[in-house]
């Protein structure tokens, strides 16, 4: 072959390669199109190519994009799994904070950077598999993520109502005998009230500690028309518990819906009583005062 039949061919296989790339998302396996091996090589280098795992290529200015490292794992790894915050992202929560892409692989993988393949079997029910993706689903996805330090994955899921407290404990009985499960069984016991934030969990703790019956958390009502749900509501007192979390601090629409909200409830006969996350943590005895003077 002269020199300008094989310039001819690396031009049009670099073009191919590009076109490959812009319909898969960024990226391409080098063994599902052999043919082009000449042109992988010369761009890889070039530089034109790098490898985010082995014989998976992207762009350099692409490669290092969360998307596109997440969908190499699924080129690279067909059967495999994305967990924790990967998984998150695809499903309910997509800027969840993602150090490393963790990945469930039937059979052991070689290590790699800004990756964690973990050799774990997870249950079909518990896989949904869509656009090329594959991912844990949401109530296993926010078990794997959620400690008792934070259980905002928790929270979060239960507020996007992507799961349940009965989908949550039925993943907890799927995946047996892992390591953390009592610690996994205790933050859904600690979540039976449906906390939609951090400062609602911690609300409930105070409440439930005190023996104070009678509420529900996130009690959905009608006003006018609106549906409103409520952070916390005893009902039979007509007495609404309004929680003023971190979001309430930087989201200007939850101020003013909130505030909306309240008068709807005033006009309808509740009485309301609002508390900053600062109270809830510095003041707890003086908020449980302030509960059981409304409640008699």
């Amino acid at each position: 072959m002269d020199p300008w039949q094989s310039h001819i061919l690396v031009v049009r296989s670099r073009s191919e390669i590009y076109d490959l790339l812009d319909v898969q998302g960024g990226v391409v396996l080098r063994r599902a199109h052999p043919e082009l091996a000449a042109g992988f090589d010369r761009l890889r280098r070039d530089g034109e190519l790098v490898a985010p795992l082995p014989g998976v290529y992207a762009t350099p200015h692409l490669a290092s994009r969360p998307e596109v490292r997440m969908r190499a794992a699924m080129l690279r790894h067909p059967d495999a799994v994305l967990l924790g915050a990967a998984a998150a992202r695809l499903c309910y929560w997509p800027d969840a904070p993602l150090r490393s892409i963790e990945v469930a692989v039937p059979r052991p993988v070689a290590p790699a950077v800004g990756y964690l393949f973990t050799r774990r079997h997870i249950p079909d029910e518990l896989v949904i598999t869509q656009s090329g993706w594959r991912y844990a689903a949401p109530a296993l996805t926010a078990l794997d993520l959620a400690s008792w330090d934070s259980a905002d994955s928790l929270d979060l899921a239960l507020r996007k109502r992507v799961v349940t407290i009965t989908t949550l404990h039925d993943a907890l009985r799927a995946t047996p005998h892992r390591p953390g499960n009592r610690r996994r069984l205790r933050l859904l016991l600690d979540s039976r009230d449906e906390p939609w934030s951090a400062a609602e969990r911690r609300a409930h703790r105070l409440l439930r500690t005190a023996g104070i019956g009678g509420w529900k958390g996130n009690y959905p009502i009608v006003l006018g028309g609106s549906l409103y749900w409520l952070d916390i509501a005893f009902p039979g007192a007509r007495l609404v518990i309004e929680i003023d979390g971190r979001l309430h601090e930087t989201d200007g629409d939850l101020f003013e819906s909130d505030r909306w909200r309240q008068n709807a409830l005033v006009m309808a006969g509740w009485r309301v009583i609002r508390f900053t996350w600062a109270m809830l943590r510095d003041q707890p005895d003086v908020v449980l005062a302030i509960i059981k003077r409304a409640l008699r």
